[in-house]
């Protein structure tokens, strides 16, 4: 992809130069990734590239512009997007309660006591609304928490959209054996990472009347030009899927052999994890939220929209710290908000990184992210495949290097 002269956009290219030098010296020399590809967009115009490493270890195969990856949670702002479109056309409204479109929901209990199968519940404080799923104050969880009871019963069930299967009853399944377990809180009174978003997707499909998938085909991802994303690769295209790595106990990096292989067709695509996409494609999507819902001739959604799912949501204006009982989170606590689908900066101080308030941005689970700031007119993408997404502190090191690279702030 070509870049422009840095200089002409306000940013050094001496400092960005250094991105390169820390991913290259710090992660893929010592081969604590296998991989990493940046684009660092201004003003819609590219001003670094970073491409490094190897797709594919076994093989040398390198990484380049266009390798396919799989971006996990970076599919939950997509997803939201789809829902905020159905908003936008009076079809549903984020007050509106979820057992309007989910019937199977409206007497879900809150968690008391007991053990998987043996629950027990009480009444809930306070309907689960649309907004609840979309902020993730649902009273959902994730099995992989590994904090409470009520994940249990979902490792127990396999309740997750990658265990789903034809037989099982796909994403319709997935939401039947929701409501066989209790909530953890009741909605709206804390935030915990969650299936929230998976379940949108459902919700998706069955208020537009046509699956989940071609939804997003044929309204964000088709339009965009997003020609790479999608929910499995292609036989055309799997030269280009890159393998995902874990830490073997010898320290070096080792495949990932479990999960999905995202080379056949999901049985339950994933509104909270499933799709893969390139660096391209998703800075495409992340240049759409900056301008305000649109991309050239594309318009998603309408800026007003898109100024309310960048706003902070949760309970009374609070920080992540002050709500989460979440035991994992694609985002630091400290100074950060949530919106409609993604996390964003309320206090830069707290956060004690350099940005700017109502920077917005979320990651994947094999260490991807991405950030928009809209004081600065930023557009950042950032891939590898490498798990946990805990691992290394490079998504707070990036953010720390891009922004010093910013030599004519517009703030």
């Amino acid at each position: 992809m070509k870049t422009d002269k840095p200089e002409a956009l306000g940013l050094c290219s001496k400092r960005l130069a250094r991105i390169d030098q820390l991913l290259s010296e710090r992660y893929i020399v010592p081969g604590k990734l296998p991989c990493a590809q940046l684009l660092v967009a201004r003003d819609g115009q590219l001003v670094h590239q970073s491409v490094l490493g190897h797709a594919t270890l076994e093989t040398d195969s390198p990484m380049r512009d266009d390798t396919i990856v799989r971006i996990y949670s970076m599919t939950k702002p997509i997803t939201s997007v789809a829902f905020m479109m159905l908003v936008e056309e009076g079809k549903v409204a984020l007050d509106d309660p979820v057992h309007r479109f989910i019937p199977a929901w409206r007497e879900l209990g809150v968690y008391v006591g007991g053990l998987p199968g043996s629950y027990q519940t009480r009444r809930s404080d306070a309907t689960m609304r649309m907004i609840d799923l979309l902020r993730h104050t649902a009273g959902l969880t994730y099995g992989f928490q590994m904090r409470s009871n009520v994940d249990a019963g979902y490792r127990k069930g396999r309740i997750e959209p990658f265990e789903q299967t034809a037989e099982r009853g796909g994403l319709q399944g997935f939401v039947d054996d929701l409501a066989k377990l209790p909530l953890e809180f009741s909605p709206g009174s804390a935030w915990n990472y969650s299936v929230a978003t998976d379940v949108l997707g459902y919700l998706v499909g069955q208020i537009s009347g046509q699956p989940f998938d071609d939804f997003l085909q044929q309204r964000i991802l088709g339009p965009l030009g997003m020609v790479d994303t999608a929910f499995e690769v292609s036989d055309d295209k799997a030269a280009r899927f890159a393998s995902c790595y874990l830490q073997g106990g010898d320290g070096k990096l080792v495949p990932l052999t479990s999960g999905r292989d995202f080379r056949t067709p999901a049985a339950a695509p994933s509104g909270g994890g499933g799709l893969v996409s390139t660096a391209a494609d998703y800075l495409r999507f992340c240049e759409a939220m900056r301008l305000g819902g649109a991309l050239g001739d594309v318009r998603l959604l309408g800026p007003k929209t898109v100024a309310l799912m960048r706003s902070n949501h949760l309970p009374g204006g609070a920080d992540l710290a002050d709500v989460s009982v979440s035991m994992f989170s694609e985002a630091s606590y400290q100074g950060v908000g949530f919106g409609l689908g993604f996390a964003m900066t309320t206090n830069v101080a707290k956060t004690q990184l350099a940005g700017s308030p109502g920077e917005y941005w979320w990651g994947g689970a094999a260490s991807t992210a991405f950030w928009i700031d809209p004081v600065e007119d930023l557009s950042v993408v950032f891939l590898t495949q490498f798990m946990p997404s805990s691992q290394y502190p490079i998504r707070r090191e990036l953010r720390t290097l891009v922004n010093a690279a910013v030599l004519d702030s517009k703030a």
